[in-house]
């Protein structure tokens, strides 16, 4: 496999960009309108936040540090909300999206707060390399909008200073990737080895009138495996400082792994 590492990225690189347009298309579909269906106005849902930013960014707020004139940059940051905590927070907040409903909505709610972020609606493959962050935060459903983890934490690793940190939350893969639970009932699924791509509701489905659900176009997904992700980043030249695997709160899936904090630091080599 490793002889043929570099046609299989090559192979992957194309058809990422038909897989990134299928789900650019899915997430610039009434998504405006069901972020207000879900928050409300932008202007209550500042109040929100100010009264706790740190809240909001639980539980990876701790790996932070003081925020305070730290650049970060929050790939596939979606509506803002944790953008616009940072902000608030002190620091210099740039989101990467392709969704234009998302940027919309952020950039009320910046407005709203009277805060600065800047918004870049773009595959965040097509960024520019700049080693110009302290901090990349990565968060909850993002990782399965791609088919090669490599090109991404490249990039990841090319955006960051040296010794500025990579801080990924996500969805348990055990969670997402094995399991099914019903109340008190927990049945493995599904083969957690199993690299096949799959068609789902867009996470916003929920907060659409019935009506309109049935007419919204499907994302396409690659759920990813703890180990796979691990090897990726490590093979990125990143340093993991922290793995935290965070437990369900719910009564009847307490014990079972639903989210994890991954740090990893740029090295300064020089």
């Amino acid at each position: 496999m490793a002889r043929y590492s570099d046609q299989i990225h090559a192979f992957l690189a194309k058809e990422q960009q038909g897989f990134t347009a299928e789900n650019e298309q899915a997430w610039n579909q009434n998504n405006y309108s069901a972020l207000l269906n879900r928050y409300g106005k932008p202007e209550a849902l500042v109040e929100k936040i100010k009264q706790n930013p740190k809240w909001r960014l639980k539980p990876f707020y701790q790996y932070m540090g003081n925020l305070q004139g730290k650049s970060v940059m929050h790939l596939m940051g979606s509506n803002g909300v944790k953008a616009v905590a940072m902000a608030i927070l002190g620091a210099r907040v740039t989101v990467v999206d392709f969704s234009k409903e998302n940027a919309a909505f952020a950039k009320e709610l910046a407005d709203a707060a009277d805060v600065s972020v800047e918004y870049i609606v773009s595959d965040v493959l097509s960024l520019p390399d700049s080693e110009g962050s302290d901090l990349v935060l990565m968060e909850l459903g993002v990782l399965h909008y791609m088919i090669d983890l490599q090109p991404l934490m490249e990039k990841i690793k090319s955006l960051l200073k040296p010794g500025g940190l990579f801080i990924l939350h996500e969805f348990h893969p055990i969670s997402t990737k094995l399991i099914t639970s019903s109340g008190k009932k927990h049945k493995v699924s599904s083969n957690y080895f199993e690299p096949s791509i799959e068609k789902n509701q867009v996470a916003f489905t929920k907060h659409m009138p019935d009506e309109e659900q049935k007419s919204l176009s499907q994302v396409v997904q690659r759920k990813w495996t703890l180990g796979e992700l691990i090897t990726a980043i490590g093979q990125s030249g990143l340093m993991i400082k922290v793995l935290e695997e965070e437990p369900n709160h719910k009564v009847h899936d307490i014990g079972i792994p639903k989210t994890y904090t991954i740090v990893a630091e740029k090295l300064n080599l020089e």
